[in-house]
């Protein structure tokens, strides 16, 4: 009897065992045939879920964007003040701190090997990510406002990329405690300012 074989599984499984090859050894470095080797799979097999690199890269990206939504909301949820909030984000960022900065070094290296503007211009892969991360934020501070969002991201992006660089004095837990604190005067202000 022929093995059935659930196609969508193994792509993902695909997809996770490439995000180590790209954390190892960077998007620009890695062939489809050492990723077919790395994952121990025919490069016929490869090509046969991801037409190419690129391709396999920005289905990876929208994969870990939806584990990430999925797995920081759960963490997250049910915080009660801003405050709480944001040490449960400070938490969260230190539990995953090597992941973040894996994946941080992936798409720093993969922005490496791209025209800037093709890339900004073309990908819906890319914009999608980047709306999915902002409709969380909004959701995790409880506010509408986009910008808010994009600049608690941004931030969080910054702290991980100060991580990447091996600034060890960045502290995940105090930096949230400080944004917390800024956001909740910034918040403070616009529900006054919107009252009067």
């Amino acid at each position: 009897m022929p093995k059935i074989v659930d196609h969508d599984q193994y792509r993902k499984e695909l997809l996770c065992k490439c995000f180590d090859l790209f954390a190892q050894k960077g998007y620009g470095s890695v062939t489809m045939r050492q990723i077919a080797q790395g994952m121990g799979v025919s490069t016929g097999t490869l090509y046969h879920y991801f037409s190419s690199k690129e391709a396999l890269f920005e289905q990876l990206v929208e994969e870990i964007s939806q584990q990430d939504v999925s797995a920081a909301l759960a963490e997250l949820e049910g915080k009660e003040t801003l405050s709480e909030a944001m040490a449960a984000l400070g938490r969260y960022l230190v539990k995953n701190e090597d992941y973040f900065i894996k994946w941080t070094f992936v798409w720093v290296d993969f922005c490496q090997h791209q025209d800037y503007k093709t890339m900004r211009h073309q990908s819906s892969v890319f914009k999608g990510a980047n709306q999915r991360y902002q409709q969380a934020a909004c959701k995790f501070l409880g506010v509408q406002d986009q910008v808010l969002a994009s600049f608690v991201l941004s931030f969080i992006n910054g702290l991980i990329l100060e991580k990447l660089c091996g600034n060890e004095t960045i502290d995940f837990v105090e930096q949230c405690a400080l944004l917390g604190k800024m956001l909740t005067v910034y918040l403070q202000q616009n529900i006054t300012s919107s009252v009067n």
